[in-house]
């Protein structure tokens, strides 16, 4: 779901990956955007198929079953572990981005209707670029950050009804898994990646460090299943496989290779795709203002990248 980020004043490529220097594009070529936005498009089935397919009320089992499998299986691949300094960067980013983001996630996913998780996940790229004033010392263009208000207003009108159930703790659940994202975006922006390793090798250094943290919290909060469902399996297949390996490898990749901004606004994918799922699998309908919101959300995430691209070549 997850879930991006902002570009400042000083342009992106004028920032050293650490270890390794990013290859930064104008705006990033189209392959990289479309690679890119396959992973946001892929979380937004998150929430279908956590309804469809997964136990119910499991969310710790499910954060472990999406990162430690998925992690352990490329780490047998890959066969490289981490040095030095890329050992606590590690563990600071696979909590970020595993650790901690998928139990909130899966937390709100079983607490919030999957309009709503969407809507507050939206507001990524607003946290994104707070951070990146922050840590990168990048101030936003005030022109992408209207792009992303109104992305964020079109996923609003698109997944939000008068039925929506507004839970407490989901709601503050998915707002800090949000926030936690849009840093992890931001430090692995700063940080880039050591000399010879690719994303897929960052992907999975995390996966396993998120995945190891998770499994411990797991036994004891929740402890194992006395069964699983051929339905259940295939729902941790997919979000291991597809929703995870494969998803955070391309959106490693777009760190590196695109502006902040540019890859943040890309999560605008996350709640359009949710709501064709909904339409599609569940049979959910589709109101005239929810069409509305569609639109102006995909016309912000094109704008959005349009801008970027326009800023970035001046």
């Amino acid at each position: 779901m997850a879930t991006t980020m902002t570009p400042g004043a000083a342009p992106a490529t004028a920032i050293p990956a650490a270890g390794h220097p990013a290859r930064h594009h104008a705006a990033g070529t189209a392959r990289d955007l479309l690679l890119s936005v396959l992973a946001p498009a892929s979380w937004g089935t998150t929430y279908v198929v956590t309804s469809e397919l997964l136990p119910d009320h499991r969310p710790m089992l499910a954060a472990t079953m999406r990162a430690l499998p998925a992690g352990l299986i490329l780490l047998a691949f890959v066969r490289r572990l981490p040095k030095g300094g890329w050992w606590w960067k590690t563990a600071v980013l696979g909590t970020l981005n595993f650790g901690a983001f998928f139990p909130l996630l899966f937390f709100a996913a079983y607490r919030l209707p999957g309009g709503v998780a969407s809507t507050l996940g939206s507001v990524q790229p607003l946290l994104v670029a707070g951070f990146s004033i922050l840590v990168l010392r990048q101030r936003p263009h005030a022109a992408v950050l209207g792009a992303a208000v109104v992305g964020t207003g079109g996923v609003a009108l698109m997944t939000l009804t008068a039925k929506a159930r507004l839970d407490p703790l989901g709601v503050l659940a998915m707002l800090v898994a949000t926030a936690l994202m849009a840093l992890a975006v931001v430090l692995g922006r700063k940080w880039g990646r050591p000399e010879g390793a690719t994303p897929m090798v960052l992907a999975t250094w995390q996966l396993v460090f998120g995945g190891l943290v998770l499994l411990p919290m797991t036994l004891v909060s929740e402890g194992l299943p006395d069964t699983l469902t051929a339905k259940n399996i295939a729902g941790f297949a997919y979000i291991g496989v597809v929703g995870t390996a494969v998803a955070y490898t391309l959106w490693f990749r777009g760190i590196e290779r695109l502006a902040p901004t540019s890859l943040s606004l890309l999560s605008l994918a996350n709640p359009m795709v949710a709501t064709i799922a909904g339409f599609v699998v569940l049979d959910q309908s589709l109101t005239v203002p929810q069409a509305a919101g569609f639109a102006l959300a995909l016309g912000a995430l094109v704008t959005g990248q349009m801008l970027v691209a326009r800023r970035r070549a001046l």
